[in-house]
């Protein structure tokens, strides 16, 4: 097992699973990350801002509804993924090694049954999108597919993460003006290029592991020049979130709040240690707040 640090192991038992869930439901819960939503938010709160940005204020109450649901249970299909093809892999790894599949709490017959109700779930909100959006949600399936076994050839599996997990900014871009416009786009490049850096951060709890087993990751493509890829990223995202706003003709109040995630850029930067993967996944989960300020961002910068 790789660390000296303190116990990286991401589940987190006597939690509310424990408490209010049936037994039975309990693995399934943690198989998609119920548990854990923190990734669930970091899916969301950039759709929510597209949406904001693209209906230029507050969304209607359906659209809102159906990309809510739509981000929880494709970012819960993207964890069942993940577990099925790394099921092998989980157990030697510190922070997955008590995972319901690779644990033995439930059988990889149940985890695909699962996944396929989880699909069908999915597939039933597309009666509630735009055709565009609907050929955009297809497209969408193989890369949540693929990303779990990207890791097994190319050091830049948080890219494809990063693709296939804001890919709902475009929906909400096409579901709401049946259109994709350039500053659109912008917005989504910025947002692959943050989670490129916060997964990134993510990716150094793993990195020892990641390495005994042969995965690859960006942490292990940076390694020691960590920091430097990582204010690459991060300042890439501010430009990429800047521009469409200035294109977009959205007021003042956005610009404060880009002001806002640059300084909790340079905090996140200021703390990152490499050697400290504790405060890796510290950091990562501290995204939620990048998250929130580009929601308010959009939501000052529409209305005023």
């Amino acid at each position: 097992m790789a660390s000296t640090h303190s116990d990286l192991n991401d589940i987190r038992h006597n939690d509310w699973v424990e408490h209010y869930l049936p037994a039975a439901w309990r693995p399934y819960a943690r198989l998609c990350r119920l548990d854990r939503p923190v990734g669930t938010w970091l899916t969301l709160l950039p759709c929510i801002a597209a949406l904001i940005q693209a209906q230029h204020g507050v969304p209607t109450l359906l659209r809102l509804v159906v990309f809510c649901l739509g981000a929880l249970l494709m970012r819960s299909v993207g964890c069942t993924v993940n577990d099925i093809c790394d099921r092998d892999f989980d157990k030697h790894v510190e922070r997955t090694r008590f995972r319901p599949l690779t644990s033995g709490q439930i059988s990889l017959k149940q985890a695909i049954l699962f996944l396929v109700a989880q699909l069908v779930a999915a597939a039933l909100l597309l009666f509630f999108i735009n055709s565009y959006s609907r050929w955009l949600a297809v497209a969408l399936v193989p890369l949540v597919f693929i990303y779990p076994l990207c890791k097994r050839f190319t050091y830049w599996p948080q890219l494809v993460l990063g693709i296939a997990f804001n890919w709902g900014m475009l929906m909400a871009w096409s579901d709401t003006t049946n259109s994709v416009p350039l500053a659109a786009v912008l917005m989504w490049m910025g947002a692959v290029t943050w989670q490129i850096g916060y997964d990134t951060i993510y990716a150094y709890t793993d990195m020892k592991d990641d390495e005994q087993l042969g995965l690859r990751s960006t942490a292990l493509r940076f390694r020691d020049q960590g920091l430097a890829w990582l204010i690459g990223f991060y300042a890439a995202t501010v430009v990429l979130w800047t521009v469409p706003g200035i294109m977009l003709g959205f007021g003042w109040l956005y610009y404060a709040f880009m002001l806002a995630i640059a300084v909790h850029f340079y905090w996140q930067l200021s703390t990152f240690d490499i050697q400290k993967p504790d405060r890796s996944f510290a950091l990562f989960r501290a995204n939620i707040w990048t998250g929130c300020l580009l929601v308010a961002g959009s939501l000052g910068g529409t209305l005023l």
